[in-house]
């Protein structure tokens, strides 16, 4: 199979750049054109001036700084000839086919032999593109589309051609799924292939009947967001996010290229409200505004709404619909039978959208897997079609249907009582188009928690956590707490795992498949005591943490943490604990107690402070290790990736990092094999600290922060309690502090902190707003 040893971009627009920017993230080299620009004596300014937009934007399209420097920029006129060093070519230039193939001949003659070119393209059929170029080209051909932004949405919708090598699909596919961590998506060669299909039909279907049926922008939103398992930002919030000057172009598109008969053309309008909007500059967030927009008031920002039939716009409501409470309950099938308002315009529009994607099998894809995989991972949907059909019963949606006087797709008749996935034998498995179910195969590689639940019951389990047996003697801890939130469940389950694994198994990996891998302590637990002067629960619960999460550290056997998303505060503080860390690249971890006025007390500053104290790169002394932790922890940081972690030493240098989410568990696991033969846990460690010239010095650094405005009268506080913690207390560099002694000044600075009301007020206001308050 073809090596990608280096790749080129040609189009260095949003998505070109940031298709190149995600390349850099697995390490690869990039060459990244653009044509020579109009005016000016640099030629490559085009290219430049992207790669320059990479480097400033926000979110990061790399997942280190240091990407930035495998990106070559030039043009197509003078560096076409360097396209003979790249093992894949991606076209990313504008949606037209004669440029497109004008600039494909240009590729033809400079490409080395096997050398995989494909096209970005959402909107024109392969066969159109390859047309005229021989047939060389065709097998070397194939579409890879990826979705904006490239480093954070994981679809990538490949779609090949009858003469399309077999072998070059497969290496488009492998590197796209491990070095770049996208869900491959096999589509047939139609117009929009899967995601677009169905989620153009669903956005332009909300937006006429919230125009048609007096339904508000905030409450489509409200209705058509959390409630139906979709991104929180609704349907309008979305168009704002993606741009709205890209619709016009993708409906016309795809009124062009679809049949006369297909169902698009109901919902298809012109969209004369946006074309105003665009031309007046409100192109979504990234112009003036959009259906929403943040004005300042009074130096506040205040969010604002467009009235659809005014078009004024006016201070943004908060819907409050019995549908939208209902669906809290009772799910999304709660929603769509509710006659409120909310609940008949999540019907028309629903309706029409799931009966729509059931009516595409198999002209867009094989399966329903498919297309279930790809409106998650294009649109974020949490359940795709077929899914959230089996949620609200496919005999009562097709019985509605048809009585609603809407056509029932064949597909959806012949399930009749059944559903579209079920589990037999502890195998998920689908309904296929002969009707007959067949086993969901996963590739190669990837091992999923919700396949081995599916097929066992857990080794031990209670509100907050579970144990489960993942095979060739190694356990998976699964945390499934709110937000996966640390309080008495998790730790108490870490204490019993430790127990099980030691007698009955050789490793433990800490992994779950929630949108975070812990979002740190469960806070609830320090205002309730505090508010009581329950002192001694908030001491129990701290002292119950440090015993648990220093079981993980010395457990007789190894331990593994595999996060992804968020891993802050007693999330960062498991990492910190386990002998190796198998991070998603997409993690972001870090200490952050500071923000609500409390510090790392469950083994935190300990574990950092050793860290930073073995990193054969600081400064010699006592103090540097210090500085560096004070600095990272009083600022409440973050890391944005894995890769950035390791700048942090939250992860270590043996430790590793998994592209693919999918795939996470499995390299966990593997991880944890390889450590079991010869496995000692690690030996004691002690330090020496400076002591409290080291705390007068940090007092000092805070003071002129506080006197610049830079730090709130409690960050002083907290600051001074930190740098306590940090320096040692009462030590001096001619002594050495063991880990007990490090965590009973950790203990000692929380029952401290959690006694003044400030912490209590940023308790309550992380909890109630999840922003910190900063008083």
């Amino acid at each position: 199979m073809a090596a990608m040893n280096r790749v080129a971009v040609i189009g260095a627009g949003v998505m070109g750049a940031g298709i190149a920017a995600h390349v850099t993230n697995a390490g690869v080299p990039v060459l990244l054109l653009d044509r020579v620009p109009d005016e000016g004596d640099d030629r490559d300014a085009i290219a430049k001036g992207a790669v320059e937009k990479l480097i400033k934007a926000d979110p990061a399209p790399f997942m280190h700084k240091s990407n930035a420097g495998l990106i070559t920029p030039g043009n197509v006129d003078d560096h076409i000839g360097q396209l003979s060093g790249c093992d894949w070519i991606i076209e990313a230039v504008a949606e037209n086919l004669e440029i497109k193939q004008s600039l494909y001949r240009k590729i033809e003659e400079a490409r080395k032999p096997g050398s995989i070119v494909s096209s970005n393209t959402s909107t024109i059929p392969l066969a159109r593109l390859t047309r005229g170029l021989g047939e060389r080209f065709a097998r070397d051909f194939l579409i890879a589309h990826f979705f904006n932004p490239p480093r954070y949405m994981r679809l990538l919708e490949l779609v090949t051609g009858p003469d399309t090598r077999a072998d070059a699909a497969a290496a488009v596919r492998e590197f796209a799924d491990v070095r770049l961590g996208k869900g491959v998506v096999k589509c047939k060669d139609t117009p929009g292939f899967i995601a677009n299909r169905i989620g153009i039909y669903w956005l332009q279907c909300a937006v006429i009947e919230a125009m048609d049926g007096g339904v508000s922008i905030e409450e489509a939103d409200a209705v058509l967001g959390r409630p139906m398992g979709f991104p929180k930002t609704g349907v309008f919030g979305l168009l704002d996010l993606v741009g709205l000057d890209l619709m016009p172009h993708i409906l016309d598109s795809l009124a062009q290229a679809l049949p006369d008969g297909d169902d698009f053309h109901a919902v298809n309008r012109d969209p004369e409200l946006i074309r105003a909007m665009i031309a007046d500059g409100y192109t979504g967030r990234k112009g003036k505004g959009g259906f929403y927009r943040l004005k300042v008031d009074s130096g506040e920002r205040v969010k604002e709404a467009m009235d659809l039939d005014s078009r004024a716009y006016q201070a943004a409501a908060k819907p409050k619909l019995a549908s939208v409470a209902a669906a809290r309950k009772g799910g999304p099938r709660a929603l769509l039978e509710h006659p409120d308002k909310g609940g008949r315009y999540a019907w028309r529009v629903m309706s029409r959208t799931l009966a729509y994607a059931a009516s595409l099998v198999p002209e867009i894809a094989d399966d329903i897997v498919a297309v279930d995989e790809a409106m998650r991972l294009g649109y974020n949907w949490k359940s795709g079609p077929f899914e959230l059909m089996d949620k609200i019963g496919p005999a009562w949606f097709a019985e509605r249907l048809a009585a609603d006087g809407q056509a029932v797709p064949d597909l959806l008749a012949a399930a009749g009582a059944e559903s579209f996935y079920r589990t037999r034998a502890g195998r998920l498995q689908h309904l296929g188009v002969d009707l007959a179910y067949a086993d969901v195969t996963r590739p190669e590689g990837v091992l999923l928690l919700a396949d081995i639940k599916a097929g066992t019951r857990p080794l031990a389990r209670n509100w907050a956590a579970s144990l489960w047996d993942a095979g060739d003697g190694v356990c998976c801890l699964e945390f499934h707490s709110k937000m996966n939130s640390i309080g008495p469940g998790i730790i108490a389950m870490i204490l019993k795992a430790v127990k099980i694994v030691g007698r009955d198994h050789k490793a433990l990996v800490i992994y779950n498949e929630g949108s975070n891998f812990s979002v740190g302590a469960n806070l609830g637990l320090v205002v309730v005591p505090a508010m009581v002067k329950a002192w001694f629960l908030i001491r129990l619960l701290i002292w119950f943490g440090q015993k648990a999460f220093m079981a993980l550290k010395y457990a007789p056997f190894p331990v593994v943490a595999a996060p992804s998303g968020l891993a802050l505060g007693g999330g960062c503080e498991v990492l910190l604990h386990s002998d190796a860390v198998q991070a998603h690249a997409e993690t972001y971890a870090g200490l952050v107690e500071t923000a609500v006025g409390i510090v790392p007390a469950w083994g935190g500053c300990k574990e950092m402070l050793m860290r930073w104290d073995a990193s054969p790169d600081r400064p010699g002394g006592p103090m540097p290790p210090v500085t560096k932790v004070f600095e990272m922890l009083s600022m409440a940081s973050v890391a944005k990736s894995a890769a950035e972690a390791r700048d942090f030493l939250i992860l270590r240098p043996s430790d590793g990092i998994t592209m693919n989410r999918d795939r996470l568990l499995a390299d966990a696991k593997a991880r944890a094999l390889a450590l079991v033969d010869g496995y000692a846990p690690p030996g004691p460690r002690e330090i020496s600290l400076p002591g409290p010239s080291a705390k007068v010095a940090l007092d000092m650094a805070v003071r002129g922060f506080r006197l610049r405005g830079l730090a709130t009268p409690h960050d002083a506080v907290v600051a001074g309690v930190l740098a306590g913690v940090l320096s040692g207390g009462d030590t001096d560099s001619t002594e050495t502090l063991a880990e007990d002694d490090l965590l009973a000044l950790e203990r000692a600075a929380i029952a401290k902190l959690v006694r003044t009301p400030a912490t209590i007020a940023r308790v309550k206001h992380m909890l109630k707003t999840g922003k910190p308050l900063r008083n």
